[in-house]
């Protein structure tokens, strides 16, 4: 399968994990007494709503032209913490609700994909397309929750952490956040990035691999 076939595919796997990443934020953060992404029409499916052109768009096809994984962001959906009825919690439940739903998307993706391995002919015309699909998405997925998990400034980890700290030190922690860019290009290129992400990417698959027994 050559690049071309490969983005062709990842393309939908890339926009729905992100599109679905956003919506969970909204979602919990309604469920947890804020409405501000519902009124703002962010509570939504359709990727158009969270696209983010740099994010959604240039960024993934960097990464599928150059051979690897397509990653990238989403416009963040607004949340309003003071609509909270316990603002410290709500933060937390509503900061990992995005990357929840990556793992949970990653362990699904994991499920049907040993599902087809197993149960589908391999001369089915779309045996090649269903597995390549799936497997990018147990990699997008997994990459998505972990990367926004690190616990630096604007990530959704630091949210989760900022919501054991003082006010105090919850304001300068998140001051950390005008050197987030200049924190992922040293996590790019000293391969700080590829050791946060390989054991998890290799877990990934062992999932696949306890699923395959399984089914098998």
């Amino acid at each position: 399968m050559n690049k071309t076939q490969l983005m062709i595919l990842m393309t939908p796997v890339i926009l729905f994990s992100l599109t679905v990443h956003e919506y969970s934020h909204g979602r919990v953060a309604l469920l947890l007494g804020d409405d501000t992404a519902k009124r703002a029409g962010r509570l939504s499916l359709n990727p158009a709503v969270h696209l983010d052109m740099l994010g959604t768009v240039i960024f993934p096809l960097i990464g599928a032209v150059l051979g690897g994984v397509m990653f990238g962001w989403a416009k963040p959906v607004p949340i309003d913490p003071r609509r909270f009825k316990n603002v410290r919690s709500s933060i937390f439940w509503v900061s990992f609700a995005g990357p929840g739903i990556n793992i949970i998307l990653a362990i699904i993706s994991a499920f049907l994909l040993a599902l087809v391995i197993t149960q589908v002919p391999q001369d089915f015309y779309l045996f090649m397309p269903f597995i390549s699909m799936l497997k990018q998405s147990v990699y997008i997925n997994i990459i998505l929750a972990i990367f926004n998990l690190i616990p630096f400034p604007p990530l959704d980890g630091s949210k989760m952490v900022s919501a054991f700290l003082s006010y105090e030190a919850m304001r300068k922690y998140e001051e950390l956040a005008r050197f987030s860019f200049l924190f992922f290009i040293v996590l790019m290129y000293t391969g700080g990035l590829r050791i946060v992400l390989t054991p998890a990417l290799i877990a990934g698959e062992g999932v696949i691999a306890l699923f395959y027994q399984m089914l098998a």
